[in-house]
């Protein structure tokens, strides 16, 4: 389900979206469809991390440091999911201000088996437990995706101090600003009492309310943005903050006279498939719903993925003279990335050209444009994550258009879609994007800092050539 803010601007939709308490309004109903979905897709999203993103990742080093990345990936998941239960949620999820939440949900309070949380259908609710465990995937996933940016050289208690404080300081005050809102049913029943109210007095306390319910969601919301599933909140926040460690901890020993090529390919195909597999729960669990909306988020997965991939080999294929089965799955990532934003929004036509467009974009941001500056960023986390969520946060402003197939955006004051404008809804992507850019940038240069002071960030050259699976775990992922 789409929505819209009742000006011209339009209220930002995230289909991720926010769980709006509804314990002032009638009492809710649960849909135990809608419910089992949701539920469905939690474990999706955490079968892209664990094995999937694990994996793809792991496949990708060098075999000393395949136990390395799986136990980053692994650690990152454990330590997220703690954090979300403690105060993340809350932080996240929860009024306070246009940039954080507050605490009143901190230790899960109030989280029930009977509590709600809304969907984008008025009176169509889920449990509140299971939209927790959906988001707390999100949040274990996006400092998942950081690892590659440094991975074979960045110390393990490094990592280990760094995802609390860049999920803490980083990704809940981002996922607040981008997926925070009311509700539909809050907006919904101050509408009504707008139009019910009868005289001058009552209706200038109905707008009061209406304007104060409209005022409860985050920034990038307000601006108007469109995020369907993450491409702000998990990957351009993702992407910015490996290209950032990346550039701080500096190249891995050896970069550009060594060679150093994936050590299991194959490990990298099942990885990127089982993402592919995993990305369904992202998107079109994102929905919140098993309706419409989920069908078409499911099919622009399917449509974009498949496009991105094909661009991405066939242009390697001119460029290099041959295709490669690395560069297929990574133009498939590519495609997932770029889709995030606008799966709930394009049409599928628009969702296959969003795809073509991401595979030789990124294709070209992950050789040309990073070999000319010759930073290394190790798995390519910026040139896939960070430009492929950049190139799919803008272009959902655009396929969003009916016009294109697009899906509207909807005004829950009217129950109608409004009218679509150009210039408007490209200005609110720029909000989202550009702030997300900035917040994780400066954030997480300061966050490495502060590491490296504590810390430091990286592993000793002896260490990096043993390998870090010896040195940092006394372990090898394989004894032969």
């Amino acid at each position: 389900m789409t929505f819209k803010r009742p000006n011209s601007a339009g209220l930002a939709a995230l289909a991720v979206g926010m769980i709006a308490s509804t314990a002032a309004y009638a009492a809710p109903t649960i849909n135990k469809g809608d419910n089992a979905w949701v539920m469905t897709s939690a474990v999706l999203v955490l079968l892209m991390t664990i094995p999937g993103l694990a994996l793809f990742y792991g496949g990708l080093v060098r075999s000393k440091n395949m136990l390395s990345v799986l136990m980053q990936v692994f650690y990152t998941v454990c330590i997220v999911c703690i954090i979300w239960a403690v105060y993340g949620y809350s932080l996240a999820f929860t009024g306070g201000s246009d940039f954080i939440g507050g605490f009143s949900k901190a230790f899960m309070q109030g989280i029930t088996t009977e509590s709600a949380a809304a969907t984008f259908t008025v009176d169509a609710n889920i449990l509140e437990m299971v939209y927790f465990c959906f988001q707390m995937t999100f949040a274990a996933i996006t400092p998942a995706l950081i690892v590659g940016a440094f991975a074979e050289r960045m110390k393990f208690a490094a990592l280990a101090l760094f995802v609390p404080l860049w999920v803490t300081l980083i990704y809940f005050p981002i996922a607040h600003m981008v997926w925070y809102w009311a509700g539909p049913d809050a907006i919904s029943d101050a509408a009504k009492a707008l139009a019910a109210a009868a005289d001058g007095a009552a209706k200038t306390a109905a707008q009061a309310k209406l304007d104060e319910v409209m005022a409860d969601a985050g920034f990038i919301f307000k601006k108007g943005a469109l995020d369907f599933a993450g491409g702000t909140v998990v990957h351009i926040n993702a992407g910015v903050a490996g290209l950032i460690g990346a550039l701080l901890l500096g190249k891995r020993t050896g970069y550009g006279k060594e060679l150093m090529t994936p050590h299991s390919l194959t490990m990298t195909m099942i990885g990127a498939s089982l993402l592919w597999v995993g990305w369904f729960g992202f998107n079109a669990g994102s929905n919140l719903e098993a309706s419409g909306g989920a069908a078409l988020a499911m099919t622009n997965t399917f449509l974009a993925t498949a496009a991105a991939a094909l661009a991405w080999m066939f242009a390697e294929w001119i460029i290099k003279g041959h295709p490669s089965m690395l560069g297929a799955v990574s133009g498939a990532v590519a495609g997932l990335v770029a889709v995030t934003p606008a799966s709930g929004f394009s049409g599928p036509m628009g969702a296959i050209v969003l795809g073509l467009v991401a595979g030789v974009v990124c294709l070209f941001f992950c050789t040309a444009v990073k070999n000319s500056f010759g930073y290394d960023d190790s798995l390519d986390v910026f040139g896939i994550h960070g430009i492929g969520g950049i190139v799919g946060a803008l272009g959902t402003g655009i396929l969003v258009n009916p016009a294109l197939g697009g899906t509207g955006v909807l005004d829950y004051t009217t129950g109608k879609v409004g009218d679509y404008d150009l210039v408007a809804q490209m200005i609110s992507q720029c909000w989202g994007v550009g702030l997300t850019i900035v917040w994780s940038g400066i954030g997480s240069l300061i966050l490495f800092k502060v590491v490296d002071v504590i810390i430091g960030l990286r592993a000793t050259v002896e260490s990096e050539r043993e390998g870090l699976d010896i040195t940092e775990h006394t372990e090898r992922a394989y004894n032969m």
